[in-house]
């Protein structure tokens, strides 16, 4: 996924506008927030994430790019026998699909913009929408950089030699399409769940936030951009962040998890440090 840190970075530059200009609007609001975000320590994770989304991509663009003589000692029998039978796959189509899937789905947050209860909480949701990209772009930049994995399609003879030559060909792990559009999927089925605990569409809206990241899973197994097991991974790291990233800023007057300072007296020493606590 050659193009997919400068995307994230490209969107947080959006999100941001977006939260610069809805900002009089929270300013306003007497309602009280859905969730507490703080300028400085959510700025920071979201600066991070950004930092290890730079440090991936410099990684990736210093490794060494294959060369026709390492595809003459390709052979699918060194790949795990979970993922061995994607080995040689590759699709254009698939590929185009997915990127279609892929770019149209950071829209989807968007969509609180007519929602009349979002909009006191308009700010924080898109502080928390950049946390998210920041941080699954930067976690999978990172991994992309720091692994050598060699994408299915290099091992399809059918493929164009560009292709398996690609200076990204061994960005197999872990799958950054699936991972990306989990986030932004799973971030918007959670604020909307809690935005609208009664509504009867939440089983709807689940459904169709875990959906289209499987989609754009299947097509990059289709298309030869990842194994199955690169997706998997992908689709978990994605959904985790786009679950948790909300839950944990939910305030202190809703029924969520939360990080909070703790310390413990031992005999002899006074321990300092954070707690993930539930609220019930």
């Amino acid at each position: 996924m050659s193009r997919l840190s400068t995307s994230f970075q490209y969107l947080l530059a959006c999100v941001t506008l977006l939260q610069l200009a809805f900002a009089p609007v929270q300013a306003q609001s007497t309602v009280n927030r859905l969730y507490h975000t703080d300028l400085l320590r959510d700025g920071l994770i979201t600066a991070g994430g950004v930092t290890m989304s730079v440090a991936g991509s410099l990684l990736l663009t210093n490794k060494e790019q294959l060369t026709e003589a390492d595809l003459l000692t390709l052979d699918k029998n060194q790949v795990n026998r979970f993922d061995r039978w994607a080995a040689g796959n590759y699709s254009k189509k698939a590929k185009d699909a997915s990127d279609v899937f892929f770019y149209t789905s950071y829209a989807l947050p968007l969509l609180f913009l007519a929602d009349k209860t979002a909009t006191p909480h308009l700010k924080d949701i898109y502080f928390l929408y950049a946390e998210t990209v920041s941080l699954a772009g930067g976690l999978y930049a990172l991994t992309a950089g720091l692994t050598n994995r060699k994408r299915p399609n290099v091992y399809a003879t059918h493929a164009p030699l560009e292709e398996r030559l690609h200076k990204y060909a061994e960005n197999s792990f872990f799958a950054g399409h699936t991972a990306a559009t989990a986030s932004v999927a799973f971030f918007t089925a959670k604020v909307f769940h809690d935005l609208h605990p009664d509504s009867p569409w939440r089983p709807v809206v689940w459904g169709a936030a875990a959906a289209v990241p499987a989609t754009v899973g299947y097509l990059r197994l289709r298309a030869g951009k990842h194994f199955l097991s690169d997706n998997i991974v992908g689709y978990t790291v994605g959904a985790t962040i786009g679950i948790l990233v909300p839950e944990l800023h939910k305030k202190n007057n809703q029924m969520g998890w939360r990080l909070i300072p703790a310390a413990e007296q031992l005999p002899g020493e006074f321990l300092q440090g954070v707690a993930l606590t539930k609220r019930f």
